[in-house]
């Protein structure tokens, strides 16, 4: 088809279009050693995960830089190689930030915990009025049971609200390190698969590749001794143990949420063994801390420290109860 411009006809080029018999690229030759296979989310560059535009727009969030910012800050201000900045850095994260907001939700759960007979009391008062009142109103059962309900559910809120102990304030926790714990790790991986948005960039990734210890000098590639991502699934395991053997009478959901931590603890291990040393080192040292801040927080003094009030279930030996319930529910057992 013709086209007219500036007073003459012109044909306009064909449009290039590839052809079956036009031979393919051929790949581009690699040199070296052979390294363990890295899982696609952890070696993709962020440009090249069109598919996954959620996971494209995380890796390239502003927290993720300001991870990415504290970590090389750390490196290039202590001068420890990579496998120090990052233990330095989980410490003082989890030092600074979840360990005081684990202490503030064991302040609030021992509130509540310090309500639960008023709450009881109050639970069976109710209850006569209500059965009084059905009784002179007639009532049905139904009736009586959403009064019961309605008002029991005003009367806690009261009691919640006097002192300022909602529940839901015992979540922050996981409102802060989650997110916390998931910018790291996408940091991480931007800085061991060269895809950070620093301008050193490359220049990270080769030091990382030469900043481990021990058995993982390159922390670039997975552990493939996997005693790394064993060792995060065991102390994972911990926790999750550790806080079943304290809880009494818990409820079917709890017994749920309980098996379902278990099975994602163990189904890290796997993941841990196809990512970067780097992310699995800190996850490493996160779950230690989290152990140590889990541990910690029993302590009569600590709690005492905190001013985290006193409760009816609190023990003053309650790592020697760790330790006996421990090896009652696992050793001991025929």
């Amino acid at each position: 088809m013709l086209c007219r411009l500036g007073g003459r006809w012109l044909r306009p080029l064909p449009a290039l279009q590839l052809r079956a018999r036009d031979p393919p690229l051929a790949p581009v030759p690699t040199s070296g050693a052979k390294r363990p296979t890295l899982s696609v989310w952890a070696v993709a560059p962020v440009s090249a995960v069109h598919a996954n535009g959620w996971y494209e727009a995380l890796a390239a969030s502003s927290p993720v830089r300001v991870a990415e910012e504290v970590l090389l800050g750390v490196q290039a201000t202590t001068g420890l190689p990579w496998w120090g900045s990052i233990l330095l850095s989980t410490v003082a994260l989890r030092g600074a930030v979840t360990l005081p907001l684990a202490a503030y939700q064991h302040y609030i759960l021992a509130k509540v915990e310090n309500l639960q007979p008023e709450i009881k009391a109050i639970a069976r008062h109710l209850n006569q009025e209500v059965v009084v009142r059905a009784n002179q109103l007639g009532w049905s059962e139904r009736v009586a049971r959403l009064t019961y309900l309605k008002n029991m559910k005003r009367l806690i809120s009261e009691l919640y609200v006097r002192d300022n102990c909602h529940p839901f304030k015992a979540t922050v926790l996981v409102w802060i390190q989650l997110p916390m714990w998931i910018f790291m790790s996408f940091a991480l991986r931007n800085l061991s698969t060269g895809a950070a948005h620093s301008e050193a960039g490359f220049s990270v990734q080769e030091q990382l590749a030469t900043g481990g210890i021990l058995w993982f000098p390159d922390l670039t590639a997975p552990d493939s001794t996997w005693i790394l991502p064993i060792s995060v699934g065991v102390i994972n395991l911990l926790i999750v143990e550790i806080s079943a053997l304290q809880k009494i009478g818990i409820s079917r959901l709890q017994t749920y949420v309980t098996y379902f931590v278990r099975a994602m603890s163990v189904l890290m291990i796997p993941v841990a063994a196809t990512v970067p040393s780097s992310i699995v080192l800190y996850w490493l040292c996160s779950s230690f801390m989290g152990l140590s801040q889990n541990l910690l927080l029993r302590s009569p003094g600590f709690r005492q420290l905190c001013r985290i009030p006193s409760t009816k279930s609190d023990s003053e030996t309650p790592y020697k109860d760790i330790f006996a319930a421990f090896n009652t529910k696992f050793i001991s057992r025929k």
